[in-house]
C-alpha cells in the first residue's frame, strides 16, 4: 500500500509547482516598449554668397544739447519757458532777483565817483606844485611825490571803472538769455529756488542737425568703426514711419565702453530734417559680403556647452549627431553659417530639442490633403 501513496503524491507536487510558476510570471514586470522613432524636418546644405545685416535700436537726438545756467547765484524769480517750448536766439528764459546785485552796482558806482574826485584833486595839486617848482619854492623831491600821488590816483580810478563795469555785468547776468534757437527738452529748476552760479535751469536742444544715437556691443565695435565717414552707410527706419529707410552717415563712436552697459555709444548724422526728438529708430547696416555661407532657420541652431551646434542626419543609418558650427551673422529669420558643415550634408531644422547623439529618426512626410469636393 505504501508505494501507491507515493505515486499519488507526485502529481500533486508537480501541479503545485506549475501554479507557483504561473503566479510568479504574472507578478514580473512587462518588457518596456521600444521608443518610437521621431520624425524630423531636414534641409540639404548648400554654399552661397550672402551679406549679413546688423540692427540696433536707436534714438533721435539733437547734435548739440546744452544746459543753460546763470553766471551768478540768487533766487529764481521767474521762468518763461516750459518743457517742449521752442526758444528763439536772444529770448529771455529766466530771471533772478537782482536786488543784491543792484546794491553792489550802486556801491561800485559810488566808488568810481570817489576815485574820480580823488584824481581831480591830485591832478590840480600837481599843477600847482609844478608852478611852485618852476619858481624855486619847492625842491624836486616834493614834485616827484606829487607826480607819484597822481599815478596812484589814476590807478585807483582805473580800478573803480573796471569794478563798476564788472558789477554792471553781474547785474545783467540775472537774466538768462538763450544763445541760439532750440527746443526745451528738460527743466531743472522752478521759481522760488535759490540757485548757485552754474546750476542748470533748463536743457536746450539746439536747432540744426539731428543724430541717431545707438549702442554697439564690444564684439561688434570693429565692424561698426569700419563704416566711419562712409556717406549713407547706415539705414535708419523710424518707428511708425512708412516708406523707404532714411540714409545716415556714422559720425563718431565712443573710444571707451559705458561702465554700466559695457557698450560703445555711436552717433550717426541724419540728413532728414523732419524727424522728431526722442523718436525711436532701428539702425541697420550691411556687413562685408561673404562667400561659402549657408542659410539655416533659427530653429536649426542650438547652444551646447557654450558652442553653436546643428544636428546632422546620416542617411545610411538614419541617425543624428551634433556638429559645432561658426555663425557668420543673421539675415532676417535665417542664420548665416560660415563653417562647420559641408555642401550636401543634411541638417535637421525642426525637432532638434529632443535629439540625442545616435538617436534613430525618420524624415517627416507632409500629410496629403484630400482634394476639395466640387
Amino acid at each position: 500500500m505504501r508505494p501507491r501513496l507515493l505515486r499519488a503524491r507526485r502529481p500533486l507536487s508537480m501541479a503545485l509547482g506549475l501554479s507557483l510558476l504561473t503566479v510568479l510570471a504574472a507578478c514580473s514586470k512587462p518588457e518596456p516598449q521600444p521608443e518610437p522613432i521621431r520624425a524630423v524636418r531636414t534641409q540639404k546644405v548648400s554654399a552661397e554668397s550672402a551679406t549679413a545685416q546688423q540692427e540696433y535700436a536707436g534714438e533721435i537726438k539733437a547734435r548739440t544739447e546744452t544746459r543753460l545756467s546763470f553766471r551768478v547765484g540768487g533766487k529764481l524769480m521767474s521762468r518763461s519757458v516750459n518743457l517742449g517750448d521752442e526758444v528763439k536766439a536772444g529770448q529771455v528764459i529766466a530771471q533772478l532777483d537782482p536786488s543784491d546785485l543792484k546794491l553792489g552796482q550802486d556801491a561800485a558806482a559810488a566808488g568810481l565817483r570817489a576815485a574820480q574826485a580823488n584824481w581831480d584833486q591830485t591832478s590840480a595839486d600837481l599843477k600847482r606844485y609844478q608852478e611852485l617848482h618852476g619858481q624855486g619854492f619847492i625842491g624836486g623831491a616834493e614834485l616827484e611825490r606829487r607826480e607819484t600821488a597822481l599815478k596812484a590816483a589814476q590807478a585807483t580810478l582805473d580800478q573803480a571803472r573796471v569794478q563798476t563795469s564788472a558789477q554792471g555785468n553781474q547785474t545783467q547776468y540775472t537774466r538768462l538769455v538763450a544763445d541760439a534757437a532750440g527746443v526745451v527738452t528738460g527743466v531743472d529748476a522752478e521759481p522760488g529756488t535759490v540757485v548757485g552760479a552754474g546750476t542748470p535751469i533748463i536743457r536746450l536742444a539746439l536747432a540744426g542737425p539731428r543724430d541717431v544715437v545707438f549702442n554697439v556691443p564690444e564684439d561688434r565695435v570693429a565692424s561698426v568703426r569700419a563704416l566711419l565717414k562712409q556717406s549713407g552707410a547706415l539705414q535708419v527706419r523710424l518707428w511708425g514711419a512708412t516708406g523707404e529707410p532714411v540714409r545716415a552717415t556714422l559720425r563718431e563712436i565712443a573710444a571707451a565702453a559705458d561702465p554700466t552697459t559695457r557698450t560703445f555709444a555711436a552717433k550717426a548724422d541724419l540728413a532728414a530734417s523732419d524727424v522728431r526728438l526722442g523718436q525711436t529708430a532701428t539702425v541697420a547696416f550691411d556687413l562685408v559680403k561673404r562667400d561659402a555661407v549657408t542659410r539655416l532657420p533659427l530653429a536649426a541652431v542650438v547652444e551646447q556647452g557654450g558652442k553653436s551646434v546643428v544636428w546632422l542626419l546620416d542617411a545610411a543609418t538614419m541617425t543624428v549627431k551634433p556638429q559645432p558650427v561658426q555663425i557668420a551673422g543673421a539675415d532676417g529669420n535665417l542664420v548665416l553659417v560660415g563653417g562647420g558643415v559641408q555642401p550636401g550634408q543634411e541638417v535637421v531644422t525642426a525637432g532638434v530639442h529632443v535629439l540625442t547623439a545616435g538617436m534613430k529618426v525618420k524624415r517627416y512626410v507632409e500629410p496629403v490633403r484630400p482634394a476639395a469636393s466640387r
